[in-house]
């Protein structure tokens, strides 16, 4: 899907640029490598949740940063932890990573947390009171009176 042609859509819409490259990123994530994997999951009306697994990290090795509509998670071992060790086989990947989530609008990052080699991250979806739906009252207008 990458490199697919928008220019159709762009004489019909206006102000949906982002969107357009959005789907682009997308698709060009979709080739990486899954390394590591995770899960995304519904957590309630407005809650997500992210699990990934990150077997072999330590939470001083995890960068977790939300720039805007962004989320990136980033791995990095620590240098020379393998120093000294003699594998016959390693099926624990433990190598660096860099994974980036695009957020939909008024989505924030509640909490981050790392059990069993899981990094949980936790979202919450806040929309503003100016962009909640509400109800607008309808007035019928007096009726003028009339004059003989």
């Amino acid at each position: 899907m990458r490199g697919f042609d928008y220019s159709p859509f762009y004489r019909a819409t206006v102000g949906f640029d982002r969107v357009f490259d959005l789907l682009d990123n997308v698709a060009g994530q979709a080739s990486s490598n899954g390394y590591p994997p995770y899960n995304i999951e519904k957590a309630g009306e407005n809650a997500y949740r992210i699990v990934m697994a990150v077997a072999g990290f330590a939470e001083a090795e995890l960068n977790v940063t939300q720039k805007e509509n962004e989320l990136l998670v980033t791995g990095q071992s620590a240098p020379n932890a393998d120093e000294g060790k003699q594998y016959l086989y390693r099926g624990i990947a433990g190598r660096n990573f860099e994974r980036r989530f695009q957020l939909a609008d008024h989505v924030k990052v509640t909490g981050a947390s790392l059990t069993n080699g899981l990094l949980t991250i936790e979202l919450q979806r806040e929309i503003p009171e100016e962009k909640k739906p509400r109800a607008i009252e309808i007035k019928a207008e007096a009726k003028p009176a009339l004059t003989h």
